[in-house]
């Protein structure tokens, strides 16, 4: 559902306001910003700048800024004025009622930015979630005008204000979204069921936004994933199928791209889908190798992925868009026991892919596991499900009608597969099988 309060049409006109604190954690990026601004389609008409020790309660910036703000908007006929902070809803109100025009912050922005790029059923009830809780908190203390009084036949009695009634509208239009996308989840997590069910391992790629994650995605799965130089370009998660030599097939996701301060709303509104990070068996983190500040965005990267709880999936660092750096060539960085962790390439041009692959298949292949399993006769789906993998090696009948097999296959595979049938993989790997 578009919310008219916070939609910016393609090329309005509008006023990029830019402040530095002295406290660093909470400054944003002035390039990052206007990169934000183009990408939701508006067309920037000027920037200002200032610093300030603290953001002042009444207007965010100083009363001073402010009217020059105001002079900016009324000469350059802005439509609206973007600020690249979190603003309060008082904030927000006092600086629509000077400017004269309409006010939104870095969050509105970037949730607006979403409800354009959004093309699924679930991504679109994600970002409306995700709006109408912004929404909702945009009504405390919100405007004077909704507190009449409602009255007129058939409303006589205590009444009820304006301000309530859209506050109960929203909380049950959240409510309802929040069913519908609860159906949605049902269906994610029975996909991930039958994903279990096959014991394929699980590679996401991970990154901030505008690292290049479809565009790798799509030279290691020959897709056609949407891809362009835009932040959030894609927000539906894609999942597909690849083969990698010496281990078999891979499911390979890409998601949602991550950036500094990512709001809370959109967090808590793509739950599901950045449970698929969680449920990955290995992260490739798409670093942009030109990117002037990637070590910062390598951090705020880490600190989502802690946020939704996969900080435990091992990671391999990829470093991206090489063709960007010169005379740059692909390679692979190993750590001290030879393992890969970080590949050098560029998904454009398509050159190192096969490191990556290399990568991919040394991890995969590090899980791996082989051990003789004692199975009774009452889970012979067990046995017919390891022969389907072809991981049974070595197979003799017992003599209960059981069968000992000797298995190569990847360690969570094992575990997941015995759980399914009701067994302990370390009970049936030690001879003893669980009742």
């Amino acid at each position: 559902m578009p919310l008219s309060d916070n939609n910016i049409d393609s090329g309005e006109r509008t006023v990029l306001v830019h402040l530095t604190f002295r406290d660093t954690e909470v400054n944003e990026e002035l390039e990052e910003f206007r990169h934000l601004a183009t990408s939701a389609g508006v067309f920037p008409v000027a920037t200002l700048t200032g610093t300030r020790e603290a953001p002042s309660p009444r207007y965010f910036v100083g009363s001073g800024k402010a009217q020059e703000i105001k002079v900016c908007v009324q000469k350059c006929r802005a439509d609206v004025a973007l600020f690249n902070h979190t603003l309060t809803p008082a904030q927000e109100r006092n600086l629509e009622g000077l400017l004269g025009c309409r006010v939104l912050d870095r969050t509105g922005l970037i949730l607006d930015i979403f409800a354009q790029r959004a093309r699924s059923y679930e991504g679109m009830l994600q970002v409306e979630l995700a709006q109408l809780q912004h929404l909702s908190s945009r009504l405390v203390r919100g405007w004077t005008h909704l507190e009449r009084q409602k009255g007129g036949i058939g409303l006589r009695g205590p009444g009820e204000t304006q301000l309530e009634t859209d506050r109960r509208l929203i909380g049950q239009r959240i409510k309802h979204v929040h069913q519908r996308l609860e159906r949605v989840r049902r269906q994610r997590q029975m996909g991930r069921k039958l994903r279990r069910k096959a014991a394929l391992p699980i590679v996401s790629l991970v990154g901030y936004t505008n690292a290049g994650k479809s565009t790798l995605f799509n030279g290691l799965t020959g897709a056609s994933v949407y891809a362009a130089d835009k932040l959030f370009a894609t927000l539906d998660p894609t999942l597909r199928r690849i083969e990698v030599l010496g281990c078999g097939s891979v499911i390979l996701t890409d998601t949602v791209g991550f950036i500094r301060h990512l709001p809370h709303d959109l967090i808590a509104a793509f739950r599901a889908t950045l449970e698929e990070i969680r449920e990955a068996n290995l992260l490739l983190h798409v670093i942009d190798a030109a990117d002037e500040q990637r070590h910062e965005r390598i951090e705020q990267v880490n600190q989502v992925i802690h946020d939704i709880g996969a900080s435990s999936v091992p990671q391999v660092e990829v470093y991206n868009k090489i063709d960007r750096q010169g005379d740059m060539l692909p390679r692979v960085d190993q750590d001290e026991h030879g393992r890969i962790r970080r590949v050098w390439l560029s998904a454009k041009m398509g050159a190192g892919l096969e490191n990556l692959f290399v990568a991919i298949a040394e991890h995969v292949r590090e899980d791996r596991v082989r051990r003789w399993l004692r199975i009774p006769n009452t889970a012979g789906r067990l046995r017919a499900r390891l022969f389907q993998l072809g991981a049974v090696r070595q197979e003799c009948r017992n003599e209960d009608g059981g069968w000992t097999v000797e298995v190569e296959l990847q360690g969570h595979q094992l575990d997941r597969l015995c759980r399914d049938a009701g067994l302990d993989s370390e009970r049936v790997a030690a001879g003893m099988v669980a009742t």
